[in-house]
């Protein structure tokens, strides 16, 4: 894995503080269902990789969080329960604008078309190495 050139300075302390509000969001992901682990652990990893190789191995190698990061990281696997649970939180949010809200249609077109723009991009990784 190729490994960005670490900053320094400022910047160095903006990639810091992502990477550990990355992970707090992933942390708190783990028990609020509303709320996704992987993405915002991934998210994390690369904040990390750009400011503290030590923080960004400590990560890639958790007994936790590092094999999905690893698996991701080298061959773009979302698990196929991952995929459903993203399938069916984006569909569950849709159905709710489209039902239970006053959006305005071209706002609502917008939003499933990103919506259905992610589902495919989840859809097109494999699911296993």
């Amino acid at each position: 894995m190729a490994q960005p050139t670490p900053v320094t300075g400022a910047v160095r302390l903006v990639y810091l503080a992502l990477g550990w509000l990355f992970f707090g969001l992933g942390i708190l992901g783990a028990f609020l269902p509303v709320l996704p682990t992987t993405p915002f652990m991934i998210l994390s990893l690369w904040a990390f990789s750009n400011s503290s190789e030590r923080l960004r191995s400590w990560l890639y190698t958790h007994h936790i969080f590092g094999p999905s990061l690893q698996r991701w990281q080298e061959h773009r696997v979302i698990p196929a329960r991952a995929k459903m649970a993203s399938i069916g939180a984006m569909s569950a949010s849709f159905a709710y604008l489209m039902f239970f809200s006053d959006l305005a249609w071209p706002w609502l077109l917008a939003t499933g078309g990103l919506m259905a723009y992610g589902a495919f991009y989840i859809l097109t990784k494999p699911s296993r190495v």
